[in-house]
């Protein structure tokens, strides 16, 4: 049996796969997230390491999930990290830190 949290989760996790595909066609969820090894929370996009937050507390969830996000951007080898963050009322935004952000710009302006 699963916790409540962990539900909630897989669950956000599962929806930001959906809007993936609807989105772009591709995403997948990884399985064994929260390992040591850990690469990210929906995998199978060219260049793009994604990390899923659905948490109550969503300032600390902004100030500590994009961190994580680049550390498995890091361990996966990707160009780019970002983070969807699940907003009260269910809408989703995608968070970055500014080398994140920066990062993204220069690739899109150059």
């Amino acid at each position: 049996m699963t916790s409540p949290s962990k539900r909630k989760g897989d669950a956000g996790e599962l929806e930001v796969q959906a809007i993936f595909r609807d989105q772009i066609g591709s995403g997948r969820r990884a399985l064994g997230a929260g390992r040591k090894d850990d690469i990210g929370d929906i995998t199978g996009i060219p260049h793009l390491t994604v990390q899923v937050a659905n948490r109550k507390d969503v300032a600390a969830t902004v100030r500590e999930k994009p961190l994580e996000a680049e550390q498995q951007r890091i361990r996966a080898g990707t160009a780019f990290g970002c983070t969807f963050i699940r907003l009260h009322g269910g809408d989703w935004r995608v968070v970055l830190t500014t080398d994140q952000f920066f990062s993204l710009y220069r690739e899109a302006t150059s």
